[in-house]
């Protein structure tokens, strides 16, 4: 089993109209998007190449082929609500997402307990991205998404060496 989540690295707004599309509205800021998978501990174990800001989960994760590669895996991975609708196989899911509540349907006792566990489950992919966060290189990045792909990759390596110490 792994963990799958997205974030976005904020990057120092570029000049020109070519940024806008690294606008994040959900975040109000610019930055760039990236997947990543950990294993059950929160070790980062992926990381995938850098997109706009503006990227939806989805989108990546089609982009990258994720389900194909679990599948062809034999992994199973949780997720959180940004990857509803990804994995529409009912009868062998390779993804599990929580429930959602709308105005017409209010979550059972058992929907929220099933929730609770899953953000249980998913908590160490956020100590993931906490660690390779650190980095404070991070903070003044304002490159192009191929170079901050390189960049994040071998600081996901760096991350790993520091935390398995």
């Amino acid at each position: 089993m792994v963990l799958i989540d997205s974030t976005l690295i904020r990057t120092q707004r570029r000049t020109g109209k070519a940024d806008r599309r690294n606008y994040s509205g959900k975040h109000r800021s610019h930055g760039l998007h990236f997947l990543a998978l950990t294993d059950e501990k929160g070790r980062l174990i992926w990381v995938s190449a850098a997109r706009p800001g503006r990227t939806h989960d989805n989108t990546a994760a089609r982009h990258d082929h994720i389900l194909a590669h679990l599948r062809a895996a034999g992994l199973g991975a949780l997720a959180d609500l940004g990857f509803r609708g990804l994995d529409n196989d009912i009868l062998d899911p390779v993804i599990v997402t929580g429930y959602i509540a709308t105005r017409t349907h209010k979550l059972t006792r058992g929907e929220k307990e099933a929730n609770r566990v899953l953000a249980v489950g998913r908590a160490p992919v956020e100590h993931g991205f906490a660690h390779l966060k650190n980095w404070r290189l991070l903070t003044k990045l304002r490159t192009d998404p191929a170079r901050a792909t390189r960049l994040l990759r071998a600081l996901l390596v760096l991350t790993n060496l520091e935390i398995n110490r």
